[in-house]
């Protein structure tokens, strides 16, 4: 591995981990991207992920660098080396899935990037380890809930675990209490925004999302 290489993937993780909270895009129309990105940007958000399943997300994430500089910006739904690829080639600075691939963190790696990657079974996230992914995505964690998290931190207790799906701001502090080292947060933050009424309440949903971080609150970790 290519010791420069391997410092940015460092370095890219560090600041996701710092960051606590990735916001998912997910939308059905590619309009729609960037206006909610402004306000979860003017927000604080200071990571997010954009689905390759969301139309021009490829676009979007090239303008997203272009327009945010400060912010990271990964691709979400990457099930494969293809949609990897085109990520990488857009400017993503890291890759999330919803399953485990090794081929994907090979790819990644070879970058630079980390992979956040999906897995539910205790099996998954043993075998998401064994690929060397940077950062294990519970997924969809709120199917399961608390109780399923908490007893995956038994035999994962030095691993990595981001709960996503059934991440809420009622919640958020149960998952971080439970051990979670950062949440992905989709639907209730990234709703498409269309009038300034909705965009004034986008960001200040994003605002009390963010005061309930541990960095804000001296939630510890278990």
């Amino acid at each position: 591995m290519d010791k420069t290489l391997d410092k940015q993937r460092t370095n890219t993780l560090s600041k996701i981990i710092e960051s606590q909270l990735v916001a998912i895009i997910r939308l059905a129309s590619q309009s729609e991207i960037q206006p909610v990105i402004k306000c979860l940007v003017e927000g604080g958000v200071t990571t997010l992920e954009i689905t390759a399943n969301t139309p021009g997300y490829c676009e979007e994430i090239s303008k997203t660098r272009a327009n945010y500089p400060n912010i990271l910006v990964g691709a979400g739904t990457v099930i494969n080396t293809e949609r990897a690829n085109k990520a990488i080639e857009a400017g993503a600075q890291f890759l999330v899935t919803p399953n485990t691939d090794e081929s994907v963190v090979q790819l990644a790696h070879s970058k630079g990037i980390p992979v956040l990657m999906g897995a539910l079974t205790p099996t998954d996230i043993a075998q998401a380890i064994s690929y060397n992914a940077d950062l294990i995505k519970v997924f969809p964690a709120g199917s399961l809930g608390l109780d399923y998290f908490n007893s995956l931190k038994g035999p994962f207790s030095d691993t990595p675990l981001m709960p996503v799906g059934g991440v809420n701001l009622d919640n958020i502090q149960d998952w971080f209490s439970a051990g979670a080292i950062g949440v992905g947060v989709g639907n209730d933050l990234t709703s498409a925004v269309t009038t300034p009424a909705q965009q004034n309440d986008l960001i200040t949903l994003v605002r009390a999302y963010l005061a309930k971080l541990p960095k804000n609150k001296g939630i510890k970790h278990v």
